[in-house]
């Protein structure tokens, strides 16, 4: 299947630079360049820009959760 065997959870050693922005045309772009010459401009709304946002948030809440559990308790 190729690149439908990547999963989130799959770690990968592909370097990668990411830049988000508006563009002129009232989009909000993520700009993924990454090691071989490629490059992927992502536009979305607004509204959905949001909805990524939001999406980032949860997941960003919910590492830091995990992240938390497996350390353990932190001693004094």
């Amino acid at each position: 299947m190729g690149a439908m065997d990547m999963s989130i959870n799959k770690q990968s050693e592909v370097a990668a630079n990411i830049q988000i922005g508006p563009t002129d045309q009232g989009m909000v772009r993520i700009y993924i360049e990454a090691e071989g010459g490629v490059e992927l401009p992502l536009d979305f709304d607004a509204d959905e820009a949001e909805e990524i946002a939001e999406e980032l948030r949860a997941a960003a809440d919910v590492a830091r959760a995990m992240a938390a559990a497996q350390s353990g308790p932190k001693k004094r």
